[in-house]
């Protein structure tokens, strides 16, 4: 196995803090059962040498506690024998309890830690990292570290027996005792072929076993456009296929794991043939007793023992470490969203927003906002406006400090958000998403609760109440307690976005920022949620990232994106006045009547219009700024 691999065991070391009494326990354990281990061939030594085939006399301390009586030599040792047995099998059970208490603790501690770690990861790495990896990770692989943990005493244990057993044996015949360890050299060779063949495979299968919990993940969260398409076929055939070549894999690295041990098997078999054949030459030279060669022999058995053990326990080690590593990666992903060491709270929060020549972009593409400034006092409305792409969500993203400018600064209430910590900026600002995310293993209570865990229920039923949402809710048979299913299935468009508005209210944030809630529901239910979300608006600083500019006419202020640029910024009177891009898109979404083109109209063109991923150039009256036709 390569050394590099060993540096992986720092990634579960941290975890042996705190648990200092059983790490004690565990050696010591390991301690007693590698001396209890040499001990285990000597009453039957004693019972052959003594006893049957007297070759040497009863040791003293025998003599003075049993006599010299042959049936009480023999009790003696059959007694003796038991005690080992009994010694070695309740030291294993002990060791088997601390082992087992101490590997739990240490995976419960990892996957929590890799857990937590996870959820402070930018959402550009989850938006790149598949669901599958994660579970993969956390579920199963972080449960190497405890594996490890528990195997290093083990490991003590077979070298201590082995050295222990090899001092004994060379004390009885020298020979004897270095030809045992002929099989040595044999074993390490193959534990290090086996470590470097065997990597790339088990890298191969762990990835396709990661890939296939992702395939599973991904197939029921687009179950319905799965049935929708008639696509059931297709996604089990895509299932069966990672599955088969998982299996396939999986099956390849087993049978290279047998090989390798049925190597080393031989190998020891071979190295006990070979004691055994120069053990009785031996004996019949009368260089060692019948009891000695059976001490010899099974001190043989026992070395090769623990040597089989430590093989075994390094291939182990091999997809252990494998393990670690996908864990290390992923903890050595830094969070690109921290707290500055000088960050303070900031409480109470006004809402006073203001953005100064901000810019964004995004990896490897074009900037996303380019020097955007403007101001929002504290209580009043602002509508964020443009076509699709603009860069209206990244704006929106950018308030709750979900993202960092790569230039410029952002102000709440005359403070720099990097200045500020993430917890007291967050707890200030309420989100409503364009795509109401809702937990499906939990009640439509805890589910609106979640914007505050410690609200009681009827502040949960109010805020419902005033999101328009507790007449629907009210419907169902168990009413608050019903559970809506995996990311609300059970639900309409309409009533998910009602329990986000909910829970935005149960919130009571000072400041709202609604990303296009009203973006994929019917104009009837786009009417019950803009009810709502009036309500929910006043008194609060609120950024409305919209679509549909029939939503933003109550606003104070309206800011026009087109291509990552504040083209236009006024009220919604005031744009509609300039007839610029503003005045286009009421006009194509029938806000304002369409007026005739006078005829002596010359042609300016405003910046590139990017709408549904297309760019598109207009062309506007010069005189007035009509907007006359797309170039």
């Amino acid at each position: 196995m390569k050394r590099s691999y060993w540096k992986y065991i720092t990634v579960a070391l941290p975890y042996l803090r705190g648990r200092k009494r059983l790490v004690i326990l565990s050696l010591t354990c390991t301690a007693i059962g590698s001396a209890v281990a040499i001990l285990q061939p000597w009453p039957l030594a004693f019972l052959v040498d003594s006893v049957l085939e007297p070759k040497h006399q009863p040791p003293a301390f025998v003599v003075n506690l049993v006599g010299r009586d042959p049936s009480h030599l023999i009790l003696f040792a059959v007694a003796a024998g038991l005690v080992v047995v009994l010694v070695i099998e309740g030291t294993g059970l002990l060791t088997q309890w601390v082992n087992t208490k101490l590997e739990l603790g240490i995976v419960r501690d990892h996957r929590s830690d890799l857990f937590e770690h996870s959820l402070r990861l930018p959402q550009a790495f989850h938006d790149h990292a598949s669901s599958g990896d994660f579970i993969y990770r956390i579920n199963f692989e972080a449960s190497a570290a405890g594996r490890v943990m528990v195997a290093i005493p083990p490991l003590i244990q077979a070298v201590l027996t082995l050295t222990g057993m090899f001092v004994v044996t060379l004390r009885i015949d020298p020979l004897l005792a270095w030809v045992s360890l002929t099989v040595v050299p044999f074993i390490w060779y193959s534990i290090g072929y086996y470590g470097n063949v065997i990597e790339p495979r088990l890298l191969k299968v762990r990835n396709l076993e990661a890939g296939s919990l992702t395939l599973v993940n991904q197939t029921f969260v687009m179950i319905r456009v799965i049935v929708a398409f008639h696509r059931q076929r297709f996604e089990h055939a895509r299932f069966v296929d990672i599955t088969d070549r998982a299996v396939t894999g999986r099956i390849a690295v087993t049978v290279r794991q047998t090989t390798f041990s049925v190597a080393v098997a031989l190998i020891t078999a071979a190295g006990t043939a070979l004691v055994l054949g120069i053990g009785a030459h031996h004996v019949l030279r009368q260089v060692l007793t019948v009891g000695e060669l059976l001490v010899v022999m099974s001190y043989i058995a026992q070395i090769y023992d623990p040597l089989h053990n430590i093989s075994t326990t390094i291939a182990q080690f091999q997809q252990d470490f494998i393990a670690l590593r996908m864990c290390r990666l992923l903890l050595e992903e830094k969070p690109d969203l921290v707290d500055a060491p000088h960050a303070r709270p900031l409480r109470p929060i006004r809402g006073n927003i203001t953005f100064e020549g901000v810019t964004y972009s995004y990896t490897d593409r074009a900037p996303a906002l380019r020097d955007i400034s403007f101001d929002v006092p504290a209580g009043s409305r602002v509508a964020v406006v443009g076509p699709t792409g603009a860069g209206k969500t990244t704006l929106a993203n950018l308030i709750p400090r979900y993202l960092d400018p790569r230039k410029g600064r952002i102000l709440l209430d005359g403070h720099d958000l990097r200045d500020l910590t993430l917890e007291s900026v967050r707890e200030g600002i309420a989100f409503v998403q364009q795509d109401p995310l809702l937990f499906g293993d939990t009640s439509i209570m805890e589910n609106i609760r979640y914007g505050r865990l410690e609200a009681t229920d009827d502040d949960v039923i109010a805020a419902a109440q005033a999101a328009n949402a507790h007449d629907f809710v009210m419907r169902f048979p168990d009413g608050y307690a019903t559970e809506i299913g995996e990311r609300g299935a059970r639900l309409s468009g309409g009533e998910r976005q009602r329990l986000a508005i909910a829970r935005a209210f149960l919130k009571d944030a000072p400041i709202l920022v609604l990303d296009e809630p009203t973006s994929s529901i019917d104009s009837k239910t786009e009417a019950v949620i803009l009810d709502a979300m009036e309500s929910l608006m006043s008194g609060r600083t609120t950024v409305m990232i919209a679509h549909r500019l029939s939503t933003v006419r109550g606003a104070d202020h309206v800011l026009v994106l087109n291509d990552g640029v504040l083209v236009e910024h006024g009220t919604h009177a005031d744009l509609i006045a300039r007839e610029g891009l503003y005045r286009y898109l009421a006009e194509i979404q029938g806000v304002v009547t369409h007026d005739a083109y006078p005829t002596d109209s010359y042609l300016y063109v405003v910046p590139p219009l990017v709408e549904n991923g297309d760019t598109q150039t207009i062309a506007v009256d010069g005189h007035v700024g009509r907007i006359l036709r797309r170039l």
